[in-house]
């Protein structure tokens, strides 16, 4: 009840703080916010050279919308995944870029991490209105699907600031932690459906003479139900499967119940460690 009573009020200060990072993140830029824009499809042109040219990986065709675009599906992939890897790198690092505030007054710290994701949040609108428009230009009609993506938004939101809570409470103790998300961060993104269909996973694989079911296993991840959730609203045009939104929003508040509880016991010496 404590903590609740710390939050109550808090909403004009957790709006000047989101405020405050999205000013900060592109100061003293010559391009400033073109950046949000140029980043992700930069990426995109890579990746499209790389996968679907020299290593020929073929889009599927989207069921129902007919489409069939590598460039597209790799972005209807890569959107949510760029929200997820720059949710986690600067959410575990605000709590350390904020040292001096935290040291001067008291208030929920939590608010410094909720701020970082929710300019995050103003930036991949900006990048779905972007991919929106360049879907409509090739005929699909995902104007029907925003509601279901906003909702994608919602749940993912939540899901990336559980994970950031525990995150950034544990940097503040062990600086490893920033190095070792490095790591994980590149082994995440290949194992998720980013740059190739769910289609080129085998069902089952051998291993050590025994038999697993591959596939089974790899759609435990979370982040592969997050992607082909944002694929069927955005590339197939179809409504995600009641499995998978139950899913994904159960991993949401799971991980934010765990990270709230993480964070409020490390919270404690926080302006002595920070």
């Amino acid at each position: 009840m404590s903590r609740l009573t710390d939050f109550a009020g808090t909403r004009d200060l957790t709006m000047n703080l989101t405020l405050r990072e999205l000013r900060g993140r592109y100061k003293r830029s010559v391009l400033g916010w073109t950046w949000s824009l140029l980043n992700p499809l930069a990426t995109v042109c890579i990746y499209s050279l790389v996968f679907s040219y020299f290593l020929k990986v073929q889009p599927p065709t989207g069921d129902p919308s007919g489409l069939k675009s590598f460039a597209l599906f790799l972005l209807c992939g890569l959107v949510p995944w760029s929200f997820f890897q720059n949710g986690l790198n600067m959410g575990l690092g605000s709590l350390i870029a904020n040292s001096n505030l935290i040291k001067k007054v008291y208030f929920p710290r939590e608010l410094l991490v909720a701020a970082t994701i929710g300019s995050l949040v103003v930036t991949m609108f900006i990048e779905l209105g972007v991919l929106a428009a360049i879907l409509l230009v090739f005929g699909n009609m995902v104007l029907p699907w925003i509601p279901v993506v906003l909702l994608l938004v919602a749940i993912e939101s939540v899901f990336v600031l559980g994970i950031a809570l525990a995150l950034s409470v544990w940097n503040v103790y062990f600086r490893d932690v920033q190095h070792l998300m490095l790591i994980l961060l590149q082994v995440l993104f290949y194992t998720c459906p980013i740059v190739y269909p769910i289609s080129y996973v085998p069902k089952t694989a051998s291993v050590f003479g025994v038999e697993i079911p591959l596939l089974r296993i790899y759609r435990l991840n979370p982040l592969v139900r997050f992607i082909e959730a944002y694929r069927d609203a955005l590339y197939n045009l179809r409504m995600p499967s009641l499995a998978t939104l139950g899913y994904i929003l159960v991993w949401a508040f799971a991980m934010l119940a765990l990270g709230a509880w993480i964070f409020s016991r490390l919270d404690r010496r926080l302006a002595e460690e920070v």
